[in-house]
């Protein structure tokens, strides 16, 4: 039986790790929400799963060629969903308290200020790139939460709790100047939008 294109792109299987990491949200968000020292270990093991989806999801993309419209599409939702729903709930059970709330802000606004630039620019055709900053921004940031989600829960002498702080801050500089790059060229491209349609 023949299957509809989108139903037969899930089934691929970097796909299916993309939808994997979807799937597993709700379970580390609960894991988290209740807390126990146990629990939070076993929060760190689904994020941690989910991390490494993030990888694997992209690499067998390329290395098998199954490239798809799907995975274009869901593998940024994905990833958003991950880190928002993790800085949210962090926040909202005191795993990050005081300033460090700041930096999760600058996180969760750049990354709607992305997703709106992405739109925008989809609009007109034109791609924005991910850059080997972002990219290092984004491991910073994996890394960070990992740390937050074990919290009080690590053994005396790792402080958890100051590392994922230390890199939620650093992860947040690079997350003012990726955001400023990728909005001076969302810029760039709605200037020259804009005269194009004048001179129509």
């Amino acid at each position: 039986m023949l299957l509809p294109p989108g139903v037969a792109q899930m089934k691929s299987l970097p796909n299916i790790l993309t939808m994997s990491r979807i799937a597993v949200i709700p379970v580390l968000v609960v894991l988290i929400w209740i807390g126990t020292d146990k629990l939070r270990w076993f929060a760190l093991g689904v994020y941690t799963f989910a991390c490494i989806t993030d990888y694997f999801d992209g690499y067998l993309a390329r290395s098998l060629n199954h490239h798809s419209a799907m995975g274009r599409l869901f593998d940024p939702i994905a990833d958003k969903l991950l880190v928002g729903a993790c800085l949210l709930v962090l926040c909202s059970f005191d795993y990050i308290i005081g300033l460090s709330v700041l930096p999760a802000l600058i996180i969760l606004l750049r990354e709607i200020l992305v997703s709106g630039l992405r739109e925008y620019l989809a609009e007109i055709r034109v791609g924005l790139p991910v850059s080997r900053l972002a990219k290092w921004k984004t491991g910073l940031q994996m890394f960070s939460l990992g740390f937050l989600i074990v919290g009080n829960a690590a053994p005396p002498e790792i402080p958890s709790v100051v590392i994922g702080e230390v890199c939620l801050w650093l992860a947040a500089l690079l997350t003012l100047w990726t955001g400023y790059d990728y909005l001076r060229s969302g810029l760039l491209h709605a200037s020259a939008d804009d005269l194009d349609e004048s001179n129509h």
